[in-house]
């Protein structure tokens, strides 16, 4: 069956070849623009489309024999749903004077906006979660180089003070030092005055 033929199955059913052909390219295309945008359409019943991606492979030219690269590239997939497999297989009948595939219930047809909305909301929330996740970390780094800078800049300051009162110690001693050995050296000579005083009055006693 080609599509002209398939146009003249559904004629009947929607009220003339035209309206048929009109609906078969509608759901046409809305099947392939979802499938090329990256869009799972899904059919219960009937069967998913989606885009798969192929990664880059070598295979073999059938003519020569030789072993060609394959670039990436995109493909459409078609997996049957579990009632037209089993229609198919024979597990099930056909129904005479019934839809083979019936009419999805509400919210089974999925595809185009509510899939890309899911994904857009996926990635949003990973985006947000990896830059909070950043931003924690920035802070942390942020705090400890701060902490870091802090206990440096203490050291340093209790470093100075501690030098500060070295040097002030070793000034202090200095000036010291000087003045004990004066009076340590002044101690002789007046003993010897003494000495020289005793002496006279003992001249002049005789």
């Amino acid at each position: 069956m080609n599509k002209a033929q398939l146009v003249e199955a559904i004629a009947d059913k929607v009220g003339g070849r035209q309206a048929a052909a009109d609906a078969v390219d509608a759901v046409l295309d809305a099947i392939v623009r979802a499938t090329v945008s990256g869009d799972r359409v899904s059919v219960t019943g009937f069967g998913s489309f989606e885009k798969v991606e192929r990664p880059a492979r070598y295979a073999r030219n059938p003519q020569t024999g030789e072993r060609v690269r394959v670039k990436k590239t995109s493909v459409p997939r078609f997996r049957a749903g579990q009632g037209f497999k089993d229609l198919v297989s024979g597990t099930k009948k056909l129904p005479k004077n019934d839809v083979a595939v019936k009419k999805a219930p509400k919210g089974s047809l999925s595809g185009g906006a509510s899939t890309t909305t899911k994904t857009t909301t996926k990635k949003a929330a990973a985006k947000k979660a990896t830059a909070a996740k950043k931003t924690v970390a920035k802070k942390a780094s942020a705090a400890k180089k701060t902490v870091a800078a802090k206990t440096a800049a203490a050291k340093k300051t209790a470093a100075k003070k501690a030098t500060a009162k070295k040097t002030t110690a070793k000034k202090a001693a200095a000036k010291k030092a000087p003045a004990k050995k004066v009076t340590a050296k002044k101690a002789p000579a007046k003993r010897a005055t003494a000495r020289k005083t005793a002496a006279k009055r003992s001249a002049t006693r005789k």
